[in-house]
């Protein structure tokens, strides 16, 4: 019986995503560390152990505890195919997550299931290819320029300093407006960190939301400020009822 059930609950499609894609990252970085390798090797200039024990502890706190929040919080919004994919393409936060959640609304499927994973997918890999190839034209087209755009002579230099911010805050403003009960107290607590302590770094910053978000968004619901009006009507009736 309990064979049955667990032949049930297998899924084939998901399966095969997990055996090619554990395959895909692992192949990735392998290929990543051949190119420090590689230059190890032709120059002759091999770091030591302690040399590469102390350059790690400088960004383990920051980029490893990143890496396991970004995998936990991204995971299930991405599904298990674009998971791998976009871990592998990189650029998560800022293209791939935002072509997923649009694609999903757009083919209007939930999360969790078979149509949403296979949309998920392709949004990615549809993602990752644009991406490619709008960096290679930019590339391309740009680099005869891109001296004279840059300079301290160019008008337009300080438009550079503002590209980061400027693609965040267009990314992040759709996602306020439109679920701004829970964005008001994670946005709140950033910009009082912020306030004391403008210095500090997005790989301590961004995990202190996460947390902030996480427990204000379970405090809501537990109240029953994040429901809809029907929702609200809903346990009124249900109330009065008894």
């Amino acid at each position: 019986m309990k064979k049955a059930k667990n032949e049930a609950a297998s899924n084939p499609y998901i399966d095969r995503m997990h055996f090619y894609g554990r395959i895909s990252s692992v192949a990735t970085v392998l290929f990543l560390l051949m190119i420090p390798l590689s230059i190890c090797i032709r120059f002759n200039a091999f770091p030591t152990f302690t040399e590469v024990f102390k350059g790690l502890m400088k960004v383990i706190p920051i980029f490893w505890t990143t890496a396991i929040l970004e995998i936990i919080t991204f995971s299930p919004m991405l599904g298990t195919g674009a998971t791998y994919l976009s871990f592998v393409t990189g650029n998560i936060t800022n293209l791939k997550l935002p072509c997923v959640l649009n694609a999903k609304e757009g083919a209007k499927v939930k999360t969790g299931t078979d149509e949403a994973e296979v949309i998920s997918t392709i949004a990615t890999a549809t993602s990752s290819i644009v991406t490619t190839a709008i960096i290679a034209i930019g590339v391309v087209a740009l680099s005869p320029f891109l001296r004279s755009l840059t300079s301290d002579a160019s008008p337009i230099k300080p438009a550079f300093t503002y590209v980061m911010p400027a693609l965040f805050g267009s990314l992040g403003a759709g996602y306020f407006v439109k679920h701004w009960r829970i964005s008001f107290v994670p946005i709140i607590v950033a910009v009082v960190i912020l306030f004391f302590a403008p210095t500090i770094g997005t790989g301590t910053l961004v995990p202190v939301c996460v947390v902030v978000s996480i427990l204000a968004a379970y405090g809501m619901f537990k109240l029953g400020w994040l429901d809809s009006r029907e929702e609200r009507a809903a346990k009124k009736a249900e109330k009065s009822k008894k």
